[in-house]
């Protein structure tokens, strides 16, 4: 099979392993193609502008040389990675950058990438860590600044039109991540957890109109083909920071588990929320991005009782979407892991693994420092685990 005749599973695992290889052909081809970090860059925006989205990720696999004369060696390993890799050229197709205030280390990395790397065009979307009215309209307006500096960069006018098209593109995509994700709702499920990281982050390289025919042949190989998952006792879900790489999966389903499941920003967070219709596209994207996008990055108001806070009844408003989960996809089990160093997942920790003990489910908390290295000491604990579930 070459390389032009795969598709579907074959294709996305291609696109993995090699994230550049598609956009520098459309590079080639005069397309404009835009880096952007964490999930707040708005996709619709860019896809309405015809530019090529690509998301800025590290290498698990890739020693961290040059970014430590840039940033501490004490902040999140995964931003120092993925400015390694600016640094190291990795990332020289671009035609520009779109960043935003995803957590503190991130803004800061944002601001040394501009001075660092200099890209032709640079927006940094100043992205509210609150929900209220007034913080989506000030989401609102960060948006108009964006379209209007695009405007400027491209010379194109958007039209009101255009971003309702470029919506519906995007919705059609969460709707097929949403199918592909239901197919792991049997028993065994059809598709395994290392299978949707590949498609997952391949869905971040390439546009969007190509990631939407890339997940109907993956859904259509999935339900075809007679050889996927085997059948294990233990279904888990795996909660936490960002997932770009194969190998804490792999090692997870190595050990006796199916991973049908995840709550990761490069899996269903960063898809399973769609935009609905409003007069003004800008609404409902404002909405969608800050208010539905449910990341630990954001404030949510504590839940009263009838006269004060209830503790049990805010962990349920912050954290019910997971319990839904849990229940659809039939799991038994919880990971929640986190990259070292990432305050805003860490500091949630408590919190939804009191809400985890309150509703029953056994759970475990992993730390790691982005590296296949870190991973073989996190495996015995994983088994220790599983025969918890037991």
């Amino acid at each position: 099979m070459t390389a032009e005749e795969k598709k579907g599973i074959a294709r996305a695992k291609e696109i993995y392993q090699n994230r550049a290889l598609r956009a520098k052909e459309l590079k080639a081809e005069g397309k404009q193609v835009m880096g952007y970090f964490c999930l707040y860059p708005v996709l619709e925006i860019l896809t309405a502008f015809d530019i090529a989205p690509f998301r800025i990720l590290g290498d698990m696999k890739e020693p961290i040389t040059k970014a430590d004369a840039c940033l501490p060696t004490v902040v999140c390993p995964f931003v120092r990675s993925a400015f390694d890799l600016g640094l190291k050229g990795r990332y020289d197709f671009f035609d520009g950058v779109v960043m935003c205030h995803s957590c503190d280390i991130g803004e800061k990395a944002s601001h040394i990438w501009r001075i660092y790397l200099d890209p032709s065009y640079y927006h940094f979307l100043d992205t509210p860590h609150t929900v209220h009215e007034a913080a989506q309209e000030q989401f609102k307006g960060q948006l108009e600044d964006f379209i209007k500096t695009l405007e400027s960069f491209t010379g194109k006018e958007l039209s009101a039109d255009k971003l309702k098209e470029a919506v519906e593109i995007c919705n059609r995509q969460r709707a097929l991540v949403r199918e592909l994700y239901d197919l792991n709702k049997s028993d065994p499920p059809l598709v395994s957890g290392t299978e949707i990281i590949e498609v997952m982050v391949a869905l971040m390289s390439i546009p969007i109109d190509e990631g939407n025919d890339l997940l109907k042949q993956v859904i259509s190989d999935v339900k075809e083909r007679g050889d996927g998952p085997e059948k294990k006792p233990y279904r888990l879900l795996v909660w936490g920071s960002i997932i770009d790489n194969t190998a804490l999966i792999e090692m997870i389903e190595s050990v006796g588990a199916n991973v049908v499941m995840d709550d990761t920003c490069v899996g269903s967070r960063a898809y399973f929320p769609v935009v609905e219709a409003t007069d003004d596209p800008l609404d409902g994207l404002a909405y969608r991005y800050l208010v539905e996008l449910k990341c630990p990055r954001t404030f949510w108001e504590a839940e009263y009782g009838e006269t004060k806070k209830d503790y049990i009844k805010d962990l349920d408003s912050r954290f019910g979407y997971v319990k839904d989960y849990i229940k659809e996809w039939d799991v038994n089990g919880v990971i929640l892991q986190s990259v070292r160093y990432c305050d805003i997942h860490g500091y949630e920790v408590p919190g939804i693994g009191d809400y985890l003990n309150h509703i029953g489910l056994p759970n475990i908390y992993i730390e790691h420092d982005y590296s296949e290295a870190a991973l073989a000491p996190l495996r015995t604990r994983v088994q220790a685990f599983l025969e918890l579930i037991d």
